[in-house]
């Protein structure tokens, strides 16, 4: 095509697929495109792509509607879906945290417009994306507060905090514990911020009623914790999208004179009004992934032969993710 680059497939990301958002987009096929995160070579260039040589590196996240899957040995894709790669960072690491990447940039920067000396709750700072989250806001000055779901996860977010954010060691500073539920949530966060609540909090899913919940579901805030937790002009940026605010809730929100947005980081690839500013989101993150200042937490690969059966286990834990090396 004029403006599409031939790409050799190194490694892909599978995440888990969300058949409402195609539904939703009116995609209706008997195939969908799985690993659509992408690191590869370019191995020929159309007429017109002025971004791209042959031989270069490059990494990308295909679009809701593509014609062929990330797990294809060679594909054709439009050159504004791709960024260069570093040399020095690997296909597998930028495969499999991209999207983590996107999300946390769209969660920080386009929703909650971060900035130096803000406070920040991260619920379920263990995970992929919290992680992205946590290293980037410390990285930009901000204070953090995360939780965590279970010992190991809080002995590992422990850890974490003499390397996270390079010289700024003084932002990263609680994990509360979420095993005995939200109780500890609301008067930790308050003791923290001297009693008036963070600027940002991120989750990860919440509770929308108190009772005949999983225990997986239990251990997530309700609505109301997260709603408490927020200071005056405070920024809610959920993952639910099937969240329901009673009449209590916006009440206090609008008390609070706070906001709440919905995370989806199909919506770069789904609209073409900020494609510039995609692109620049992207190709800060693999930047800042090659100098350290982000850190995923490392992906085992697995290969092609297994991607069917490691599909159907990060479509079933909706959590998990795969890497697939080609």
């Amino acid at each position: 095509g004029t403006h599409q680059v031939r790409v050799q497939v190194k490694a892909c990301g599978l995440n888990p697929l969300d058949f409402k958002l195609l539904s939703d987009m009116g995609i209706q096929r008997d195939l969908i495109p799985v690993g659509r995160e992408v690191a590869g070579v370019v191995l020929q260039v159309g007429p017109k792509v002025s971004f791209f040589q042959p031989e270069d590196e490059v990494v990308g996240i295909l679009p809701l509607d593509s014609p062929c899957s990330g797990l294809c040995d060679i594909i054709d894709i439009d050159e504004h879906y791709l960024v260069q790669k570093p040399e020095k960072l690997s296909s597998v690491c930028v495969a499999g945290a991209l999207r983590d990447g996107l999300c946390a940039y769209t969660a920080l920067h386009t929703h909650a417009r971060m900035a130096a000396g803000h406070t920040l709750l991260v619920m379920d700072g263990a995970s992929s994306f919290g992680l992205m989250c946590i290293q980037l806001a410390c990285y930009h000055g901000v204070k953090v507060l995360t939780t965590s779901h279970s010992p190991q996860t809080h002995t590992f977010l422990e850890k974490l905090r003499p390397s996270v954010g390079l010289s700024r060691l003084d932002v990263y500073t609680r994990v509360i514990s979420m095993a005995n539920g939200s109780l500890d949530l609301l008067p930790v966060v308050l003791e923290e911020t001297g009693g008036l609540g963070v600027d940002i909090v991120i989750d990860s899913g919440v509770r929308l009623q108190e009772e005949d919940e999983s225990e997986e579901i239990k251990l997530l805030p309700h609505k109301h914790d997260i709603i408490s937790v927020l200071g005056v002009g405070g920024h809610w940026v959920t993952c639910n999208q099937e969240l329901q605010l009673d009449p209590p809730d916006c009440r206090l929100l609008h008390l609070k004179s706070a906001c709440l947005s919905f995370l989806n980081p199909e919506v770069w690839t789904a609209s073409s009004a900020q494609q510039g500013r995609y692109l620049h989101i992207l190709k800060d993150i693999v930047e800042k992934m090659s100098a350290g200042i982000l850190r995923p937490q490392p992906e085992e690969a697995v290969p092609r032969y297994e991607a069917t059966v490691a599909m159907e286990t990060v479509q079933h834990q909706q959590k998990k993710k795969a890497v697939v090396q080609l």
